[in-house]
């Protein structure tokens, strides 16, 4: 272990103050060890991100390690392509775990004999009550339980039965292992909690092997406990778990892994809890567990956040002791400062109006160079086509445009991203309103970069040159609930909230030719849009998501 002065930094928040002083007490007499140790029943969300960025950061900090343990004592809803799914979102965000990864399965024998320990120094018993029997004993919190008539049943007679359960031979429900704690205690988890329980599944790893499972209050601890964690970073949801944890460890006389808990991050808009998300999933509500509109780390991977946004976003929402509710205008602020940064810039109109340059030769085609990325000058350029028609968005004409409307209007000039000043003559418009077509004139002498003109233009537009415009579709997202907190409401199910308008795919967008070279995964500023990323399952079809808007308003909530 490296020298305490080689170690202590600057602690940022109360639980790297209280590593600090356990090295400055001797109390950790190894490297700092962690464990991110998720169960394999779904994906990944956003308040794991916290979770992971929270345990490696701290070991990395203090020159530990971390470990991957997947808590799989569930057989009925874990499944292998979970486990896959958690290490792909795990090493997108950046973190490895070289060669510790474990399953709380690899130390099935371990706990069992630690069940048997229990059981021969009194401290466990084989339980014949009830689901519900048991429920009524345990009583409430505002009164001691009542104790079971099986809890002073002798050592040998539990040992053998625990062993006929092992053995596969009764039926889920009709015997459990539960440790001898204290029915009166105020804390309903030392309640004589079961710690062992029959159940008749195929286990994802240990297939048909194992008859019975242990809990996950008795995997947990004793898990980190093997492994020798030092510090067994929880939510504040385990608290009230600790003294069970720590009366396992007394009984046993094992490695006392140290328990702190933080708040849990919760975000505007978004479900943190893997059994809400499934139901997303099995009503329909969204494409899988990558949908976009999901707070899972694969569907944010899928909407085009990139890992270094979210890293960022844990770094600035902090730990806490105490839970609360995160704007989530703050994570796409992070989103969209990191992709300002990277994000290439291409022209893409959503919804395209054909504009005509009457005096632009109808046989001549020039190429443009435009700034892949003004942010990184390292980006370089690209050159783009342009000719007598091109495309711009509908929103950027208007027939009778009040005083201050600087984009295209009759009589007005306006200049095209890169390319030259345009004055509006006419346009084609049909009885009900809609605009067909819009003819131009343009100032030879007012090319980008080269004007020699003299004429003025306050505003720019972006646009998609005719001949060369690939036709692109663009899913538009919105909030995927209608109110910030959905499953915080007692008297209504958080489907309710379900955004209808959540979604909304645009067949009809124009993009410039540079957009065919993109690959899945790729993310681009569509300027004057916002922020998109081609999709991950688009294939060989050009589809993009949107990821953030252009503008954020972060900023200025924090000023009010």
């Amino acid at each position: 272990m490296k020298d305490v002065s080689d170690i202590l930094g600057s602690p940022r928040n109360f639980i790297e103050e209280e590593i600090e002083k356990d090295i400055r007490e001797g109390r950790v007499k190894k490297p700092i060890h962690t464990r991110f140790p998720p169960e394999p029943n779904g994906y990944l969300h956003i308040g794991h991100a916290k979770a992971i960025c929270l345990n490696f950061e701290i070991a990395k900090k203090y020159g530990g390690k971390t470990n991957l343990r997947f808590d799989d004592t569930n057989p009925e809803k874990e499944e292998t392509k979970y486990v896959e799914a958690i290490k792909r979102d795990i090493s997108w965000l950046g973190y490895e775990w070289d060669e510790r990864e474990y399953y709380a399965s690899d130390y099935f024998e371990k706990l069992y004999a630690f069940a048997v320990q229990l059981i021969n120094q009194g401290d466990a018993y084989i339980e014949e009550l009830s689901a519900e029997e048991i429920a009524e004993y345990r009583g409430v919190v505002t009164a001691p339980g009542r104790e079971s008539p099986y809890r002073d049943r002798p050592a040998a007679e539990s040992l053998g039965l625990f062993k006929r359960m092992k053995d596969g031979e009764f039926e889920e429900g009709s015997y459990a292992l539960r440790a001898k704690v204290d029915m009166s205690a105020p804390n309903m988890h030392l309640r004589d909690p079961i710690i062992f329980r029959v159940k008749d599944h195929v286990h994802h790893r240990t297939g048909e092997n194992w008859k019975i499972f242990p809990m996950y209050d008795f995997a947990h601890g004793q898990s980190d406990s093997i492994e020798e964690i030092t510090h067994s970073l929880c939510s504040l949801e385990f608290v009230h778990h600790r003294p069970l944890y720590d009366w396992f460890i007394s009984k046993l006389g094992i490695y006392p892994s140290r328990q702190i808990e933080f708040a849990r991050m919760n975000v505007e808009y978004m479900i943190t809890s893997k059994r809400k998300l499934l139901r997303l999933v099995d009503e329909g509500k969204v494409s899988g567990w990558d949908d976009p509109r999901m707070s899972t780390i694969s569907g944010m991977r899928r909407r085009g956040y990139p890992p270094a946004a979210i890293r960022e976003f844990c770094e600035k929402v902090g730990i806490a002791k105490r839970d609360n509710m995160i704007d989530m205008a703050l994570l796409e602020s992070c989103v969209r400062d990191e992709l300002n940064q990277t994000a290439t810039r291409v022209m893409v109109v959503v919804d395209p109006i054909k504009v005509t340059i009457t005096n632009y030769p109808e046989d001549k085609s020039e190429l443009l160079p435009l700034d892949n990325n003004p942010e990184d000058e390292a980006s370089g350029s690209r050159q783009v086509t342009f000719s007598r028609s091109i495309y711009i968005e509908r929103d950027d004409f208007m027939l009778d445009p009040p005083k201050k409307y600087f984009r295209m209007a009759p009589g007005r000039n306006v200049r095209l991203k890169g390319a030259y000043i345009l004055t509006c003559d006419s346009a084609d418009i049909d009885e009900d309103g809609t605009i067909h077509e819009v003819r131009c004139t343009y100032y030879p002498d007012s090319k980008s970069g080269s004007d020699t003109s003299g004429i003025k233009a306050k505003g720019t537009l972006h646009w998609a040159d005719q001949k060369s415009a690939l036709d692109v579709t663009i899913h538009q997202y919105d909030r995927l609930f209608t109110d910030p907190t959905p499953d915080q409401h007692d008297e209504k199910d958080y489907m309710d909230f379900y955004n209808d308008a959540s979604l909304t795919i645009v067949k009809t967008a124009k993009a410039e030719a540079a957009i065919a070279n993109s690959q899945p995964g790729q993310a681009f500023q569509f300027m004057r849009r916002g922020y998109y990323v081609r999709d991950s399952d688009s294939g060989s079809e050009l589809i993009f998501n949107r990821t953030v808007e252009l503008k954020s308003s972060w900023g200025k909530k924090q000023k009010r």
